[in-house]
């Protein structure tokens, strides 16, 4: 008995030690696998879970006028942040969130949200990013225990919504969203940054390495001229609001160069608030808005008709009737004329003269000559989002067309399009390509109006006859409000009448008024196209 007994303790002992000895070597076969095995792969493991990488916003380039005046710049703002306080009563925290929201201005939605995350313990709680300096002020002196600050930059515009069409805007990561801050986004945003943050076991940060430093942006130099937009818009905002009208567009070059000095559209957008109307983003009405340029239109047909030799310089045409009927539609001058000479005709803006002369040149010709003048094509501004009208092919147009054309209708336009044909006019017949930029500031960028070659377009003879017209039109024509004390002025008015929407065809209702011009006539500095959509009372 004692012997089955000590047998059986004997087989007991021998399998607790085997299970013992198999439990230790598991043991020490997953301690083997742990530390020597995936050693590096545990390590890197927990760095990850203990370490994040952030990018680092570089500093945003400055935008400067050809001055050299500011017109978009960053500045150094505060994003302010809270960690938990452990072992610190709920209540409060609550207290201390409830001023930062007084302070900030934070939302009842955002302060349950960061309240809920204190609850949970989170060490990191983003509260706002750029703030005031006023606000930082406040907060340094009250410091408030948990609230803490990292800087950051904030894109900033001196003149608010000067330019604002031009100049453009960022988004919340100071990209580009529209105007030269979109089009030259990758020269101004410069390279980011790499920061690897150290976390301890409470996921707090405790330090932080930079792996990778930033390259700051680069700078860009606009062709705008500061002191001319602000006159231009100032004027705009007057004019637009004296007449009732629904917007307005004015710019100002300089036609040997092709520079953009003033580019407005109006109403403009403060830079410096909020976006609302993201279609504001692309309400810049000198490149995004066509329309039908009216009586502007007609130096195209006479140049047709000069350059062509088509029509003596001498002729006349009767315009007596007051009325000429083209198909079955009646075309009107606005004033009753007798017979007009080739040059009266354009000064005082005939209809009935002007559609005589576009049928003497013919629809081959008058489309050739409207497409060399870069109509129905970008002009290439180095700008987003620019249209580029409608100009219909000849198979499309119908027997109304060569007349409609001749006069400024059938045919949409931008208002930089058309001041690019006055500018045609102004440098004796040569196309010079507009840029945004001053040039000789950035060769590196080579956009279109830095590199393009000057195109001629219509014979200096032919240039300079229509120049004289022009003049006469300031003097004695339709144009004579647009006359400069010591200067002389070179110009032409236009009258369209807008498309009702509803009909789709035009309206008597609802028109655009157009001014074209250059100065001084002989050898222009600054030439202008200024555009009133829909004014009331007077259509200049």
């Amino acid at each position: 008995m004692s012997a089955d007994i000590s047998k059986k303790t004997k087989r007991r002992t021998i399998c607790m030690v085997f299970l013992f000895v198999l439990w230790t070597a598991a043991i020490g076969f997953r301690l083997v696998q742990l530390q020597v095995i995936q050693h590096s792969e545990l390590k890197n493991q927990v760095e990850r879970q203990n370490q994040n990488q952030d990018d680092i916003i570089p500093q945003r380039g400055t935008i400067f006028d050809r001055n050299g005046n500011k017109l978009a710049c960053s500045v150094p703002r505060a994003f302010v942040f809270y960690s938990t306080v452990e072992d610190e009563p709920l209540d409060i925290q609550y207290s201390r969130i409830n001023k930062l929201r007084r302070i900030l201005g934070i939302s009842a939605k955002k302060t349950r949200s960061i309240k809920s995350q204190i609850k949970d313990n989170d060490p990191f709680i983003p509260i706002k990013h750029k703030i005031e300096p006023e606000e930082e002020s406040i907060l340094k002196e009250m410091n408030l225990k948990g609230v803490h600050m990292r800087e950051e930059s904030k894109r900033f515009y001196p003149n608010g919504d000067l330019a604002s069409h031009v100049i453009g805007r960022v988004d919340f990561s100071e990209n580009g969203i529209n105007g030269a801050e979109l089009q030259y986004n990758s020269l101004l945003r410069g390279k980011k940054g790499i920061m690897l943050n150290y976390k301890d076991a409470r996921r707090k940060e405790y330090s932080f390495r930079i792996l990778k430093q930033t390259e700051p942006g680069k700078d860009l130099i606009l062709s705008i001229d500061e002191t001319i937009q602000y006159i231009a818009a100032v004027n705009l905002e007057n004019a637009v609001k004296e007449a009732q009208a629904s917007w307005g567009v004015i710019i100002v070059s300089h036609p040997a160069s092709g520079e953009i000095l003033a580019m407005s559209s109006f109403p403009e957008s403060d830079l410096n608030k909020p976006l609302t109307d993201l279609r504001s983003l692309f309400s810049n009405k000198a490149i995004h808005h066509v329309f039908d340029p009216g009586s502007t239109f007609k130096i195209v047909t006479f140049s047709a008709a000069i350059d062509s030799n088509k029509i003596p310089y001498s002729e006349t045409f009767d315009c007596s009737k007051g009325y000429i009927r083209v198909a079955n539609k009646t075309f009107h001058d606005h004033h009753r004329y007798d017979i007009l000479s080739f040059p009266e005709v354009i000064i005082h803006s005939s209809n009935v003269g002007t559609i005589q002369i576009g049928q003497l040149v013919g629809e081959k010709l008058l489309y050739e000559r409207i497409k060399d003048f870069g109509f129905g094509e970008k002009t290439g501004i180095e700008l987003p989002a620019e249209q580029r009208g409608i100009l219909h092919p000849i198979d499309q147009w119908s027997r109304l067309s060569l007349a409609s054309l001749s006069i400024g209708y059938e045919v949409s336009v931008t208002a930089l399009q058309l001041l690019n044909a006055g500018n045609i006019i102004a440098n004796n017949g040569v196309q010079i390509p507009f840029t945004i930029i001053k040039k000789g500031s950035h060769p590196e960028l080579n956009e279109p109006g830095q590199a393009a070659a000057p195109k001629r377009i219509l014979s200096e003879k032919t240039a300079l006859q229509i120049k004289e017209m022009l003049k006469r039109v300031v003097t004695e024509g339709t144009g004579r409000t647009a006359q400069v004390n010591g200067y002389e002025a070179a110009g032409k008015t236009g009258t369209a009448q807008k498309i009702n929407p509803e009909t789709g065809g035009y309206t008597s209702s609802a028109h655009t008024s157009v001014f074209l011009g250059f100065i001084p006539a002989d050898h222009p500095v600054l030439s202008i196209i200024v555009v009133i959509d829909d004014p009331k009372g007077s259509y200049y």
